[in-house]
This record gives C-alpha cells, structure tokens and sequence, in this order.
C-alpha cells in the first residue's frame, strides 16, 4: 500500500513539473527580426500578446492597432492569427518553433520563406517616434534649413515639440512654424510637413543618444545638421 502511494505521488509530482515546464505562447512577445526570402524586414518595435482567453492584441511600440483571436493546433504546431479591425490574411497558418522565451513562425508567402523572430518581454518596446516625444531645445546648427537659423543655437531659445498625436511646433528665429510629422516603419527616419506654401516637406535621420538627439536633413546635397537636447519648459 505504501508503495503504491509512493508511485502515485512519484507519477504526481512528474506530471506537474512537466506541466510546469512545457512552455506556452501566452503572453506578451517582441519581433526581434523578419526574413522574407533573402531580405530582412523588421517592423520597429512591433509586439503581440496571447492571452489565455485566445484573444489576441498586437502594435508597435506604445500604440496597439490590431485585436483579435489566436489558434494553437497543438498536433501540427500551426498558428492561426484572426485581426478583427484588420485585412483577412489569406495565407497558410504559421508553422511555429517555441521554447521558453523564444518563438519562431515560418511560412511560404507568394513563393517566398517567411520567418519570423520573436522574444518573450514583460513590457511594450518603444519605436522611433516614441522615443522622439517631447520637446527639445536646439543646441547647435550646422547648414541652412527652412525651420532653424544657425545662430538660433546661441540664442539659446529655439525648440521643437512633436507632440503625440503627429503635429509638431517650431520655435525659433524664423517664428512659430507647425506642421505634422511621420517617422519611419522600419528606420530612425522622421517626415517633417508644415503647414502652408511657402515651407516643403522634408526628411531628416534621427540620432538618439540618451536625452539628446541629432536630426541630418536628407534630402539636400549640402550637410545640414541640427543637434537637440531635451527639456521640459519652453524657453521664454
């Protein structure tokens, strides 16, 4: 008799820590990279999370865009992902390769290898424009823009605010200039388009470096360069 409970709880306690340690797809998931074919196309900052409800939410960065369900087949380890506000993905369900804080998904798309990297994280990633948020004062000018003076940087009073919902507000030399702006899906690249005719949109590259930023005009053949510190008060 003793025996026999022995084995029972022996046979317990396996099954428990095989439970405990067979790894799951709840929870929430950074995309690390994106193969199509031969190319490498990584969303900035895209994540998804599995709940265990089956339901699903996904985005990039701090904004979510996509919500819907998930299916396991746990026989042919094939993931299917239903957005509910987003396009009917017409290709074949993702074969998905899963260990404890790594997942991968591959699949045939119009003839071409997709795969996809991702990793487990415990919070949202920031994308290029989240990181961009807030106000910044202009420290130092090299070139000729439509925004900025270069002396504007020894004034000491010149700034640029991108705000949350895609606008931007230039304060400098040349006056209060607002327009949107869009940053880029994949590069640390930001779209400036201001308001009115007499000013074009342009495209500058982004430098982060902890609380300072260097914005590099892009479409112009001569260097022009614009070095941002962040605040939080506008200069008077």
């Amino acid at each position: 008799m003793k025996k026999t409970i022995c084995f029972i709880a022996i046979v317990a306690i396996i099954a428990f820590v095989s439970c405990e340690d067979k790894p799951t797809i709840e929870g929430l998931w950074k995309v690390e990279k994106v193969k199509v074919g031969d190319q490498e196309m990584t969303p900035n900052a895209r994540w998804t999370r599995f709940n265990a409800d089956h339901s699903q939410q996904s985005g990039n960065g701090w904004f979510q865009h996509s919500y819907g369900t998930w299916k396991l087949n746990p026989e042919t380890n094939e993931l299917s992902v239903v957005n509910e506000n987003g396009v009917t993905d017409s290709y074949e369900p993702f074969k998905i390769s899963l260990e404890k804080d790594r997942m991968i998904w591959t699949r045939n798309e119009d003839g071409q290898n997709v795969q996809v990297l991702l990793n487990r994280t415990d919070h949202l990633p920031a994308t290029y424009g989240d990181e961009l948020l807030g106000l910044w004062k202009l420290e130092n000018a090299i070139g000729e823009d439509a925004y900025f003076r270069t002396e504007d940087a020894k004034v000491g009073k010149a700034s640029i605010f991108f705000r949350w919902d895609g606008r931007f507000d230039i304060r400098s030399g040349k006056g209060r200039i607002h327009g949107v702006y869009n940053v880029h899906g994949h590069k640390p690249e930001v779209e400036l388009i201001p308001y009115g005719d007499n000013l074009n949109r342009d495209f500058w590259a982004i430098d982060f470096n902890e609380n300072t930023i260097t914005l590099k005009l892009l479409n112009s053949e001569n260097t022009v360069e614009r070095k941002f510190s962040r605040i939080h008060e506008f200069a008077e």
